[in-house]
């Protein structure tokens, strides 16, 4: 019994022992597979991302978030908004030419918008996408894609920028101001979010595209944004002098001077200020509106409303779906860098509203004239309009119960691209998590 004892644990340090030996291997066989090591641990989100969602930015003193919800609350209806727009409007689409994914912001919830983007919602894109990092695990896969469509999709006039319309239609394949811009600011959040050493260096592509706006869409003497690098800047019926009142994007401005170090950003920032002010000074007394375009005639160039099919329509002069964003640009840039001016400008808007709607913002028209008169055809209401007043709002303590009014009326509400974009960009304001690098 003992013996057959002894024999068994000898079969079992043998059987140990050799588990442990190399056997050689006969001449042209492969070599086995190296031992896997164990997996280092992974970086959590929160070490992926600098400045993870959310980001419970502080504003400007006297500034005011709403305050009948808690910031939790705030946060998690960004996050459910986001999530409905991600999935409604982020599309994949394709592959580049070294087989990385590309994505695009549809114009659209149905077919034929759906199959159409511009740059506009790809700048509105990649302003959100790196907002969300922390929140969303595919964020910088998803920016990464939305820049490189971008990428494929080049103005003809300077290929540093992107062609306004996709696919090309027969209008031309030149840019717009706005998406151009928005991108460069996304790119400039995508190097404070994740840095520039990935596959895309963030920071030399924003320096490329600050430097192409300020080429082509850039006024040379009036230092104001143009409509786009198809605008020649000394012609007659568009040029440096006739800019888009929402092209006045000032937190965009203030961050590309940052970035650059060139002070003709500054001057941008105060050119696009007085223009503002003197429209509000000359045509807008009572109702602080702006109209969708601008125009500086004679030698003195003071700005005045463009006349009505100027571009777009009959309202080009008037408060429309261009100027309708001015509040939040404008009131984005006093809750971010303490504007003075800009929070004077949008303040009397602001005022305005509340009282022109006996504080209630589902009342606000879809569409007015400079002296506060509801255009034809704008009895109904949309969050396009009204999200931006709540940033607007902000810059008022004496406004929180509007404030809160507008959140509610906006927060939950879903219609289509443009109206759903801007309303994710104003919520992330008004949540307090709006940030520039």
């Amino acid at each position: 019994m003992h013996k057959i004892i002894l024999y068994l644990v000898i079969l079992l340090i043998c059987a140990t022992a050799c588990t442990s030996v190399t056997t050689p291997l006969p001449p042209g066989s492969p070599e086995p597979a190296a031992t896997q090591e164990p997996a280092m641990p992974t970086a959590t989100v929160a070490e992926l991302n600098a400045r993870p969602f959310p980001q419970h930015t502080q504003y400007a003193s006297g500034s005011i978030l709403p305050n009948h919800r808690t910031q939790e609350q705030l946060d998690d209806d960004v996050r459910a908004f986001y999530d409905y727009w991600k999935t409604t409007y982020l599309l994949e689409a394709g592959q580049d030419e070294n087989e990385q994914p590309l994505y695009r912001v549809a114009f659209g919830k149905e077919l034929p918008n759906k199959d159409i983007t511009v740059s506009e919602g790809q700048g509105y894109g990649m302003f959100i996408v790196p907002m969300m990092a922390g929140y969303d695990p595919d964020a910088q896969v998803l920016f990464d894609g939305l820049w490189r469509f971008a990428r494929t999709h080049p103005s003809e006039l300077d290929p540093r920028l992107m062609d306004w319309n996709v696919p090309d239609n027969e209008s031309g394949n030149d840019s717009a101001f706005d998406g151009d811009a928005d991108m460069a600011l996304g790119l400039l959040l995508a190097d404070a979010q994740w840095g520039s050493q990935g596959q895309i260096n963030y920071k030399a592509a924003a320096e490329t595209l600050i430097a192409a706006i300020l080429e082509s869409t850039i006024g040379p003497d009036s230092r104001l944004p143009m409509l786009g690098d198809w605008t020649d800047a000394n012609g007659e019926d568009f040029s440096q002098y006739t800019p888009r009142s929402s092209d006045f994007m000032l937190a965009n401005f203030r961050a590309f001077g940052e970035a650059s170090g060139n002070p003709v950003w500054e001057e941008i920032v105060n050119n696009s200020l007085d223009v503002m002010s003197v429209i509000q000074q000359n045509y807008s007394t009572t109702t602080g509106l702006i109209p969708d375009f601008i125009v500086m005639t004679g030698t003195d160039r003071n700005p005045e409303p463009s006349p009505a099919d100027f571009l777009e329509g009959a309202d080009d002069g008037h408060y429309y779906y261009n100027a309708g964003r001015v509040p939040w640009r404008v009131g984005s840039d006093a809750l971010i860098n303490n504007a003075a001016t800009s929070r004077a400008i949008v303040r009397k808007l602001s005022l305005w509203a509340e009282s022109a709607t006996n504080g209630d913002p589902t009342a606000f028209r879809s569409g007015y004239d400079l002296q506060g008169n509801p255009l034809d055809g704008s009895d109904y209401f949309t969050t396009f309009f009204v999200a931006p007043l709540g940033v607007a709002a902000m810059n008022n303590p004496d406004q929180q119960n509007w404030l809160n009014k507008i959140y509610d009326a906006v927060y939950n509400t879903q219609e289509d691209y443009y109206e759903d974009s801007v309303t994710l960009l104003c919520l992330l304001v008004m949540s307090g998590n709006f940030w520039v690098p």
